[in-house]
């Protein structure tokens, strides 16, 4: 019953996320600027890396039902995997993390990535016990 509940919140959790990121998609050009200049540093590192990168069709639908957003489609050998990019002045959460392992699971890819400036302890060790990548600026900068 605990596993169902708890797919029953992130579920309801993923909606709420649709409804923002549909909101911050149509925001004004002065903010996608320099989330789509982290994109293309993040790009170039996949490639960097040996990474086959999409841009294209990084909505997919889960086996929920709901579509999934990511900002990048990632593949290197067999392994797929999905990124969220997030271009923020402030520390990416916990929260942020399991919302993208449940998209990521919800349509079968394997353990995804997240870019940002900072993440928090917790972020940290949820990551780290659910085999989540996390990058940031600073490491993809220096990588370039």
């Amino acid at each position: 019953m605990k596993k169902f509940t708890e797919r029953l919140f992130h579920t309801q959790v993923d909606k709420v996320m649709q409804r923002r990121r549909a909101r911050v998609m149509t925001a004004g050009e002065e903010h996608a600027k320099p989330r789509t200049r982290l994109i293309e540093l993040a790009i170039q590192y996949f490639k960097k890396e040996g990474y086959k990168v999409n841009r294209q069709n990084v909505v997919m639908e889960g086996y929920s039902g709901e579509n999934r957003y990511f900002d990048l489609i990632v593949q290197k050998g067999r392994l797929e995997q999905g990124v969220w990019v997030r271009d923020w002045n402030r520390t990416v959460g916990v929260n942020l993390i399991i919302w993208l392992d449940t998209a990521s699971e919800d349509v079968g890819l394997g353990s995804p990535i997240m870019i940002a400036e900072k993440f928090s302890d917790h972020a940290k060790s949820y990551s780290n016990r659910r085999k989540i990548t996390l990058l940031t600026k600073q490491k993809i900068g220096s990588f370039l």
